[in-house]
């Protein structure tokens, strides 16, 4: 148990990391205009992404579920995957990300990196990350719970953040580099 409470610290380090990035890119993009969407439902995202950690951890220590190794070491691989994606979309993304819907005007969308193949790149880590973590060490109830919470609440972000992306103009075609084939 004592490593999968080190795993919790570890996610909960990266998320005040992300939390710093985000912060340094919202006021970069207030500065520049930038208009928030989804106020109202962000509380409910911080208190439901804590909630994940703490339920988990407590849910380990509390109900004592065996380590169950072919489930572990997979959904540990998940969670580590949905950290790499995190952080493309964070990358790829640049000052424009941030944990809160707000969109600079005049600024195209960005279709590069992980956009390129999903719109909503970073829910899908989300999604992985929120069913994959608790189950590293068999905690089902908090695995269940935070799915079933976070799809609520994905319906509501996902429609805001498309609502608000719909006023960015599209991203400037490239042309085709010059010697490539039609």
């Amino acid at each position: 148990m004592m490593w999968f409470t080190l795993l919790i610290a570890a996610v909960g380090l990266e998320r005040l990391a992300e939390l710093v990035v985000s912060k340094r890119n919202a006021a970069w993009s207030f500065a520049r205009g930038g208009v928030e969407s989804g106020r109202r439902h962000y509380v409910v995202m911080v208190v439901l992404h804590t909630g994940l950690l703490v339920g988990a951890l407590a849910e380990v220590w509390l109900r004592e579920p065996a380590f169950v190794p072919a489930l572990g070491w997979t959904m540990l691989a998940l969670v580590l995957g949905s950290q790499a994606v995190r952080w493309w979309c964070i990358i790829a993304l640049g000052p424009q990300w941030n944990t809160r819907v707000i969109v600079v005007p005049g600024l195209p969308r960005v279709t590069g990196g992980p956009y390129r193949f999903l719109t909503h790149p970073n829910y899908v880590a989300v999604v992985i990350e929120g069913f994959a973590l608790p189950l590293v060490h068999s905690a089902w109830i908090t695995a269940l719970v935070f799915t079933l919470c976070n799809a609520a609440l994905l319906a509501v972000r996902v429609r805001t953040e498309n609502l608000a992306l719909a006023s960015m103009p599209p991203a400037p075609v490239r042309p085709p580099s010059a010697g490539a084939a039609p």
